[in-house]
């Protein structure tokens, strides 16, 4: 099984509206204006976030994020064919982690 995060679009942008959280933890980044832009904000994040799996990051015109709804945050399950099989809420609220791991479990059965 393979596991990967992907960046979308930066959720508090300093130039859109900011969290007070981003500015206490100095996660401050501007929209990202192309490609390269993007890619760096997102090896920040990684960096920040100590991600330790695959990321990849969704391209300037959106389209995973416009595919999957995956903002802010969304967890999903997709088999070997490409198919969703199981995705969560849109967190960081609307998802539980063991819902996941359940539905992680049937796979195997």
């Amino acid at each position: 099984m393979d596991f990967y995060a992907i960046y979308i679009l930066e959720a508090h942008p300093t130039d859109v509206w900011q969290m007070q959280s981003n500015v206490r933890d100095n996660v401050l980044f501007a929209t990202p204006k192309n490609d390269l832009e993007r890619v760096n904000v997102a090896n920040a994040c990684w960096r920040k976030l100590g991600i330790k799996f695959p990321a990849l990051v969704d391209s300037m015109d959106n389209r995973v994020e416009g595919a999957y709804t995956g903002w802010p945050d969304r967890l999903y399950l997709i088999d070997r064919g490409g198919r969703v099989i199981f995705k969560t809420k849109p967190g960081p609220f609307g998802f539980d982690p063991d819902e996941l791991a359940k539905a992680m479990q049937g796979l195997h059965q």
